[in-house]
């Protein structure tokens, strides 16, 4: 059991993916902030989407194995689509309400009232939907390589 986990094709795409994107969210913010932080290597948000390379990863091997008429790959496409929703659209709007509910507690604890917002409300939970298109081109990228990998 534990060999056919190692050797899925399918996890496996997904999981590389997932670690060439987190990877390079993590390269991106050495390189803009001049400073290495870890923890970039673990966390949701930001520039490019691991979830959608994952999820596009997963979806590509399957319709290369299985077909793009069979179920599994419906399955694979909707799960994908909900997840890159999810990204762009709740987490993005959860991030925002995380900047606003975090800027009412310290005006509250300053005891002082809450100036006009400025600026912009992005928060690093969701992305923009170009972050997630470069996440799920990351995903078909590595799941293509693999596949022709496997070919050969």
């Amino acid at each position: 059991m534990f060999i056919d986990l190692l050797t899925n094709g399918a996890l496996l795409t997904s999981a590389i993916a997932w670690a060439i994107a987190q990877i390079a969210k993590t390269t991106i913010v050495l390189i803009k902030a001049r400073s290495f932080q870890p923890r970039y290597l673990f966390t949701s948000g930001g520039m490019p989407s691991a979830h959608s390379a994952a999820v596009s990863a997963l979806t590509t091997y399957v319709a290369f194995n299985n077909g793009t008429g069979s179920v599994i790959f419906a399955v694979c496409v909707v799960f994908a689509l909900i997840v890159m929703y999810d990204a762009t659209d709740v987490r993005q709007s959860v991030g925002q309400q995380a900047v606003i509910i975090n800027r009412i507690v310290d005006e509250i604890k300053l005891g002082r009232p809450m100036v006009e917002m400025t600026g912009d409300l992005r928060e690093l939970i969701g992305h923009t939907p170009f972050q997630v298109f470069t996440g799920a081109a990351i995903g078909i990228f590595v799941s293509a390589v693999w596949l022709l990998i496997e070919r050969i």
